[in-house]
């Protein structure tokens, strides 16, 4: 009786000749005939392939994590760089009195000092310190505000605010001279 492997099939020689039941013959050939594994062979399957893509979900995620850092600090050091340069171009143009591009530090200042002009705007605005200002403009507004349809009838408080006016604009002009 001798025994060889060839592909993974086993040839018997035997002299007395095997017999199998037709049932198991039956069964055989169905399971070879049948290209789909058993459920309990296809559910580890089917678990095994998606372990692997989780994992590969997993590493493309991190991948992809490394790219956008990378391509981040890379346009943060270009901008830096562009700042710089920008910057440097600036002071070149401002000695030649040409149009500067200023970085952003510079343009912070810039920001504030606008900043601390609009709040002394605003307080000399308020009239705190001209109080006869004050009243005839609050006179004026009260006026239009109770005759809405026939404003012509608040030429006293127009022509009081007028006067107002013109008298503080004297006395700035005085400081002036």
């Amino acid at each position: 009786m001798g025994a060889s492997q060839s592909n993974g099939q086993v040839v018997l020689r035997s002299e007395t000749p095997v017999q199998f039941a037709p049932d198991v013959i039956e069964q055989l050939s169905e399971r070879q005939a049948s290209s789909t594994p058993t459920p309990e062979r296809q559910s580890t399957l089917d678990e095994h392939i998606r372990t692997r893509i989780q994992n590969e979900v997993r590493q493309l995620r991190k991948a992809e994590e490394q790219v956008q850092e990378e391509i981040r600090s890379a346009l943060e050091k270009e901008n830096l760089d562009r700042e710089k340069t920008m910057a440097g171009e600036a002071s070149v143009n401002a000695e030649a009195g040409a149009g500067s591009v200023k970085s952003s530090a510079a343009l912070l200042g810039d920001l504030e000092e606008i900043r601390v002009k609009i709040d002394r705007f605003q307080t000399r605005k308020s009239l705190v310190n001209y109080p006869e200002l004050k009243a005839s403009q609050d006179a004026l507004i009260s006026c239009y505000k109770s005759h809405l349809n026939s404003s012509l009838q608040c030429w006293k408080e127009v022509a009081n605010f007028k006067a107002s006016v013109s008298q503080l604009e004297k006395e700035y002009f005085k400081t002036l001279q």
